[in-house]
């Protein structure tokens, strides 16, 4: 237990466990609305906000915030009102960011490329202080949205226009979502790094879904399976002097090929029950429905 005593490594590990709980929160919304790649989307912006941190002289971090959520809701609002173009769009805003993050950070007297690096793909050894309580604070507006307004996100995720005859703020939801999204990116850059944060708001969820039956069931092993590849990636970053956003991603797909494996036998075995069941009772078998389709909050 000797990675426990250095300082960093403190803030790393406190830092991994908020993006084991808010990246896959906020994921699997995504992964309903089938927008997996929003957060890629998402870091490529933030970029921008990092360069300007630097240039500025002030907090990447939260620059980064501001600079994320105003290109997530310009990307919804791309997505609610674009037409042909809509993809043309999405690709400036996506490049358009990352080149402004490499410019702004090379125009700063205080960045270089190494500063922007650890924003990539994580690192370590950088996360102060600072950090922590900006991550935090972040982290608890993550979990206050996805765990409080469940059952309306789910609503809007599986069926917007059903939500909207039920009388749910649609367009308010879909904002609150992508906002909550970008705020999540950011939460995980000093971990997992910007490119590669979208892979852990996803393959845990993905994970989860092998086994789950349900919304409920699905979220709560999405994260714990986060949670538990952020510590494990982050231990093994220390010990083996590796990038912990590559190590903790590869443990994540482990653990879907793992559960993946599992799962396969045992939907043979509930098809063969069930198939008995209905010969029983002298009834059709139900189709099968996906793990996140019980609404059931």
């Amino acid at each position: 237990m000797d990675f426990l005593e250095p300082a960093f490594m403190q803030r790393a590990l406190l830092a991994a466990v908020l993006v084991g709980i808010t990246a896959p929160a906020v994921g699997i919304y995504l992964v309903q609305r089938r927008q997996a790649l929003m957060g890629d989307g998402i870091g490529h912006v933030a970029m921008t906000g990092v360069g300007l941190g630097f240039l500025l002289n002030s907090s990447p971090v939260w620059m980064a915030t501001l600079v994320a959520v105003v290109g997530s809701v310009a990307m919804e609002l791309i997505r609610a009102y674009g037409k042909t173009r809509g993809d043309l769009a999405l690709a400036l805003l996506f490049y358009g960011g990352m080149a402004g993050g490499v410019l702004l950070i090379n125009l700063s007297p205080t960045g270089s490329n190494a500063n922007l690096s650890s924003y990539l793909f994580g690192s370590l050894s950088t996360v102060s202080t600072e950090d922590i309580t900006a991550i935090a604070i972040l982290a608890a507006f993550v979990v206050l949205v996805t765990v409080g307004l469940r059952r309306q996100l789910f609503a809007v995720s599986q069926d917007e226009e059903f939500a909207r005859v039920t009388g749910l703020p649609v367009r308010a939801l879909n904002l609150l979502i992508a906002v909550t999204a970008a705020v999540t990116v950011t939460v995980a850059m000093r971990v997992v790094g910007l490119l590669l944060v979208s892979a852990l708001m996803v393959v845990p969820v993905a994970a989860a879904q092998q086994l789950s039956k349900s919304f409920r069931a699905t979220f709560v092993l999405a994260v714990a399976t986060g949670i538990v590849v952020t510590l494990a990636g982050t231990v093994t970053s220390y010990y083996q002097d590796v990038p912990p956003g590559a190590t903790i991603v590869l443990y994540a797909i482990g653990v879907f090929i793992v559960l993946t494996l599992l799962a396969t036998p045992l939907a043979k075995r509930r098809a063969r029950a069930a198939e008995v069941a209905a010969a029983g009772c002298d009834v059709p078998v139900p189709a099968t429905r996906r793990p996140t389709d019980d609404v059931k909050v």
